[in-house]
């Protein structure tokens, strides 16, 4: 698709006689948030990790703006301009949120960690863990060390790490994974806001969340896309209601 931020072609990966992810061809576009669902087992998670690098493919290609990204490693393809966040939090617990953002703007520049020059010198690199830790609603956290946040304020902050990088596209792996009611809807709402200057590709398994949230919807299956539409296609899609979503939608 010439629309298309992100594509796979016939993206497959085997582990062993088992193949996780088979003959996947999706188009991710500029601007949208594409859900990812499915049962567990589907190879959802073995898909964003081939898109973000942390897996090389058995077969298949990426490409990232057009460009080839196929088996890059996780480092290049982050420099790029696509963040990515895991299932379980991925943060400095003993740093205090603003270091963990100043940290996360930090990695993205060319000579980082030069010692010579003090991170906190740049100007650049402060004003961006500041911004984002304001768009994720953790100004007032600032100086919180991450281990005495809430769960669902440890997540925010990922997702304000993310952002410190400054990516175009960001890949979510179950951003509600383990959040109650409350803590879900202002992650929720955060996604909605990040939804109008970035490219989000979440997989999800709170199905509420996915319709609240997502412009596209692909459902995974055995490893293979069952379907890939909008949100009130997949919902009436009945192949997709017996494989996965059942009553709960209909």
């Amino acid at each position: 698709m010439a629309d298309a931020m992100l594509e796979t072609i016939g993206l497959s990966r085997r582990f062993g006689g088992l193949a996780a992810v088979q003959d996947v061809s999706l188009a991710i576009e500029r601007g949208v948030v594409h859900a990812i669902v499915g049962p567990n087992g589907a190879g959802k998670t073995t898909l964003i990790n081939l898109l973000s690098g942390d897996l090389k493919p058995s077969a298949g290609m990426v490409r990232y703006k057009g460009r080839d990204i196929t088996a890059w490693p996780a480092h290049k393809v982050a420099h790029l301009g696509i963040g990515r966040s895991y299932q379980k939090t991925n943060i400095f617990r003993d740093h205090s949120a603003f270091e963990n953002c100043r940290l996360a703007a930090q990695a993205r520049l060319p000579g980082a960690f030069d010692m010579l020059r003090p991170a906190r010198s740049r100007a650049d690199v402060l004003s961006r863990a500041r911004q984002a830790l304001e768009q994720c609603g953790l100004a007032d956290r600032a100086q919180r060390r991450a281990v005495d946040m809430s769960y669902g304020e440890q997540r925010q902050l990922e997702l304000a790490m993310l952002l410190a990088s400054e990516p175009e596209l960001l890949l979510l792996d179950e951003p509600l994974a383990g959040m109650g009611p409350e803590e879900s809807a202002r992650v929720i709402d955060l996604l909605k806001r990040l939804a109008a200057t970035h490219t989000l590709v979440m997989i999800e398994h709170d199905m509420d969340a996915v319709f609240a949230v997502a412009e596209r919807i692909t459902v995974m299956v055995n490893g293979s896309v069952l379907a890939s539409d909008t949100p009130a296609a997949i919902r009436a899609n009945k192949a997709v209601q017996e494989a996965y979503l059942g009553e709960a939608v209909s």
